[in-house]
């Protein structure tokens, strides 16, 4: 913040006071003090008045007249109990439960992360919620998602307790509890915790990771953003990344040498410190990004396609342990298409989709790998808990036949098997944002129904790695309890003897409301005191309660009605006898079926669940509260960062106008006047070779180009971009509303364009937000790289919406 200067004679004035002041407070040598000044003492000590802050620690020392008669007390500087030991929570994203080598991954190598397994133990029925934002709400506070407001990602919230995406300060996370008593926090990678109307740099930072307990920390705070070009953010701003694809620059690289130095930044202050960090790369999430050297190991390994890997990964689950002898495949789903029924140009296609995948998959393991080296080399390995899991079952999203562009997905927006294809060779690379087939998904959850967003136990169970040499003597077992997300938090607690603090920064705590499973490290047999638990996503419901599961599928997009509710189809699962849930057995056991369905509505009821909500598109499509007050009117000048898509003027499907006010040097200028948006969806607004250019970038599909008739003129002007909505958009079929584009220099049209179809819903998923005099991340238009920046002068750009 700039100093503010004062006048010189009010300084002057000051200064003299400030000299003066202790002359007139110093007695001459023999005199009393001058009476005015005199200090009387005390009538009783202030150490008798004191009371400490809800923060301060009661003063434990003596307060007399003078130093003297005094005794100092230090405030305890907080330390963790002499060998408590490091936590690293590795936090994988979209990793289905048969796509680790330690859990029967056909072909796919995880060394790294399979020795941990080997040197500790696996848990095969641990759960976490259908999707991201949940999971990790209940995996680092230790109580339901709908319970810490997060009933569904941050980007589909809506104005109910459950699904609001403001975690409750009275729900604190592991971070909050962990910092007071002594050990450093860090989170690292994918965040998504933030109410996406937060995520600017206006907000107030109370929902970011360091408002949250982390002392550091360094990742991106939405769903995903490119590995090649990713919105970083450090701490509490956003950074650009410190490379380029070109100069071999990758986000998993990148996170493993800041958490490397948040290590040794501890290690060296203080040897004895331990950290608890919460280690997210945001593997194996779409973009399936990798270098091209990963994905050339896997050439030809996927020709026999996803009907082969289920039974090769079934086969070697049961040779492993953590499928049951004798558990069967679950029913083909009817939106898979058999392998052998694939036409030989689709088998080409999604079989090197998944040769990517697998490189990712085997990326991320070794990044993880060298953060175990890390605590190998310095000699915490012994004494460090490991917990490595994934937040939900592999992802459909990509479709019937894979995504180049998963922003395609987020538009609704259908391409043909040919676009695809084209895409083939650059694959993983940075010009793709690339997502598998679904029939990848459906083969990584093997052998259970279903997937991502579904609450059945493809969409659900998660692998759960736990490794601590020091207090762990079991290597290599299974572990079949029931598990949970919600039961984290309460193990580590346990193991580390910490007790959940009355409140957190004076807000009183609710209760935890997962289970320690601590008790099943020495015992196998252990018997854990649990209650049911539900699941709920998107009006897809289930619950798990002594054995027994009970399931309700929901159409996605589709509106919930009363009437649905009591129609609703639930299927029965015997889950001690049928781990894949392979046979429906509600119409043998009705009785159980009412049951448990009842005993849902009473978890529903009681976590906050209510109401359902079916909704896809319209969810995502729906007004949220912004910090500003509604306007139409938004101006923009250069010199300022990256404005954050939810709180940026929102142009889609409206008629708008940009108007640009700037001065063009004798020998001309170019530049970006106004981007928003890159590479897969956008657009931008600029001046390139003398002329003006306006550039809508349909999902990465189509550029639609405008460029005026004439050369700009030198000194200041007036450029404007004019938008003329001629129809509704068409969110079904992908289609944002359709316009005559217009360009104008001072007031003169000098181009027109028709733009048949506009981007529907989102330009971007994480980052490429709207920037003014240049363009972050990757290029909205292919007329010019980088950031472009203006170079003559841009002293504001406007933004109106008209209607």
């Amino acid at each position: 913040m700039p100093t503010r200067m004062m006048p010189t004679r009010q300084a002057a004035i000051l200064g003299v006071i400030a000299l003066g002041l202790p002359l007139l407070l110093t007695a001459c040598p023999g005199e009393p003090p001058p009476e005015q000044f005199a200090i009387p003492p005390p009538e009783t000590s202030p150490a008798d008045e004191a009371t400490p802050g809800p923060h301060q620690q009661p003063f434990g020392g003596v307060i007399g007249n003078t130093v003297a008669e005094s005794v100092p007390a230090w405030p305890d500087m907080p330390r963790a109990p002499e060998g408590a030991p490091n936590v690293l929570l590795v936090m994988l994203d979209d990793v289905g439960f048969a796509q680790l080598g330690a859990y029967g991954a056909h072909r796919i190598q995880t060394p790294h992360i399979d020795r941990l397994a080997e040197g500790g133990l696996r848990y095969n029925n641990f759960h976490a919620t259908p999707l991201c934002s949940p999971t990790r709400a209940a995996i680092l506070t230790g109580r339901n998602h709908h319970s810490v407001a997060m009933g569904m990602i941050s980007e589909f919230s809506t104005g109910f307790p459950g699904y609001t995406s403001r975690m409750p300060l009275s729900r604190g996370m592991l971070s909050e509890v962990l910092s007071p008593a002594g050990w450093s926090t860090f989170a690292l990678g994918k965040w998504h915790l933030t109410p996406s109307e937060d995520v600017n740099l206006a907000a107030s930072r109370r929902w970011w990771p360091l408002g949250r307990g982390f002392d550091r920390y360094y990742g991106f705070l939405g769903g995903t953003t490119s590995r090649y070009v990713p919105w970083l953010t450090h701490d509490n701003h956003f950074v650009r990344p410190p490379a380029t694809p070109e100069e071999g620059y990758h986000l998993l690289t990148d996170m493993v040498e800041r958490a490397r130095e948040y290590i040794l930044d501890v290690k060296h202050v203080d040897p004895e410190r331990p950290f608890f960090m919460y280690f997210s790369p945001g593997g194996a999430r779409a973009p399936h990004h990798v270098p091209a050297e990963w994905i050339a190991r896997y050439q030809g390994q996927f020709d026999e396609g996803w009907d082969h890997y289920r039974e090769q990964a079934l086969q070697r689950q049961i040779e492993l342990g953590v499928a049951p002898a004798g558990t069967k495949l679950s029913p083909r789903d009817a939106s898979i298409p058999a392998w052998k029924d694939l036409a030989p140009k689709q088998r080409e296609i999604f079989a090197h989709q998944m040769e990517v995948f697998a490189a990712y998959v085997s990326f991320v393991d070794h990044h993880v790998g060298q953060l175990v080296q890390l605590l190998e080399e310095l000699g915490q390995l012994d004494n460090t808990l490991i917990l490595i899991t994934s937040d939900n079952g592999a992802s459909v999203e990509g479709g019937a036949e894979g995504l180049p562009n998963e922003v395609l997905f987020f538009n609704n927006v259908q391409v043909p098997l040919d676009t695809i294809a084209a895409a083939k060779d650059a694959w993983g690379g940075p010009t793709t944002f690339p997502i598998y087939a679904a029939g990848w998904a459906w083969a990584g959850n093997t052998p259970f129904l279903r997937w991502k967003r579904d609450t059945a136990r493809g969409g659900v169970a998660e692998p759960m790695i736990v490794h601590w040499p020091a207090e762990i003597a079991a290597r290599g077992e299974i572990r079949t309890q029931f598990t949970h997300a919600i039961d984290v938090v309460p193990t580590v607690l346990d193991l580390l003897d910490i007790e959940l603090p009355a409140s957190i920064n004076g807000v009183a705590q609710a209760p935890l409301e997962g289970v320690s499973f601590a008790s099943t490290f020495a015992d196998a047999d252990a018997e854990l005191q649990r209650d049911a638990q539900y699941f709920e996503m998107v009006g897809r419901r289930a619950i798990y309660h002594e054995g027994w599961r009970a399931y309700a599928p929901w159409t996605f997009g589709q509106e919930i009605r009363a009437e649905d509710l009591a129609d609703a189809k639930w299927m029965l699962f015997h889950i001690d006898e049928d781990f894949s849930e392979s046979t429906d057995v509600a119409d043998k056991y009705p009785e159980k079926l009412e049951e448990l369905r009842e005993l849902w509505w009473t978890q529903a009821r009681r976590f906050g669940v209510l109401p359902l909500d079916g909704r896809g598109v319209t969810r995502q499509a729906a007004p949220r509260p912004q910090m500003a007050a509604p306007r139409s009117r938004y101006v923009y000048y250069a010199g300022g960062g990256e404005v954050a898509s939810a709180a940026a003027a929102k142009v889609l499907n409206r008629s708008h106008t940009i108007t640009a006010d700037v001065v063009i040097p004798k020998d001309g200028a170019e530049g970006v006047l106004l981007a928003h948006g890159g590479r897969f969806a956008g657009y931008s607004f600029f001046v390139k070779d003398d002329r003006l250019h306006y550039v809508h970038n349909y999902v990465g599909l189509e550029e639609y180009a405008l460029t005026s008739s004439v050369e700009l003129p030198a000194g200041a002007v007036t450029l404007r971009y004019e938008f003329q909505r001629t129809g509704p958009p068409d969110f079904a079929a992908g289609k944002g509303s359709p316009g005559i584009g217009r360009l104008y220099i001072d007031g003169s049209k000098v181009g027109e364009t028709e733009i048949p179809v506009t981007v529907p819903l989102a330009f971007a998923l994480s980052g490429e937000g709207l920037c003014a005099g240049w363009d972050s991340l990757s290029p909205a238009a292919s007329a010019y790289d980088d950031e472009f920046r203006f170079s003559g002068t841009l002293r504001q750009v406007v933004v109106e919406l008209v209607d």
